[in-house]
């Protein structure tokens, strides 16, 4: 499940990331973007090459990448992530979803509640199956005679 929703999360925020360089054709205005013509330009009236700058390069993409990205390098080291992070995302989410309802946040949910749910059963797991004492090497029940787990020096 985790795996899943870090998947999803990096796949959406570099799509966005990429669809809005593409198809919106932000990448036009790159030469306005490095040579300064975005550093005097107001926010409260934005011009077409600030608007391409902020729906692409300073978008939610490259941050949802990251994070993506963060959750599926903590998965493959069998390293829970943060309830915090699928929380924060489940919110920012319901959020576009009143504002821009036509955007694809029912799949940022369904990554949300993946993610809360694969953390839910990892911790559930973690108690039921505690991490053997420090120095020591836990062995298999198969291994045990009596069914008992082995902790070997």
């Amino acid at each position: 499940m985790i795996k899943w929703a870090g998947w999803i999360i990096t796949l959406l925020g570099a799509a966005h990331t990429v669809l809005a360089l593409t198809l919106e054709k932000a990448a036009r205005h790159a030469g306005t973007w490095f040579s300064g013509g975005l550093r005097s330009e107001d926010l409260a009236d934005m011009s077409p090459a600030g608007s391409a700058y902020w729906l692409s390069l300073e978008s939610f993409g490259p941050p949802l990448v990251l994070i993506g990205l963060t959750v599926l390098w903590l998965d493959r080291r069998g390293i829970t992530p943060p309830t915090f992070i699928g929380w924060t995302l489940a919110a920012w989410t319901a959020v576009d979803a009143v504002v821009l309802p036509f955007t694809p946040w029912p799949l940022f949910m369904l990554a949300c509640v993946l993610l809360l749910v694969g953390a839910r059963r990892a911790r559930r797991d973690s108690h039921d199956n505690p991490a053997p004492k420090a120095g020591l090497t836990r062995v298999s029940s198969r291994d045990s005679a009596d069914g008992q787990p082995i902790d070997l020096p």
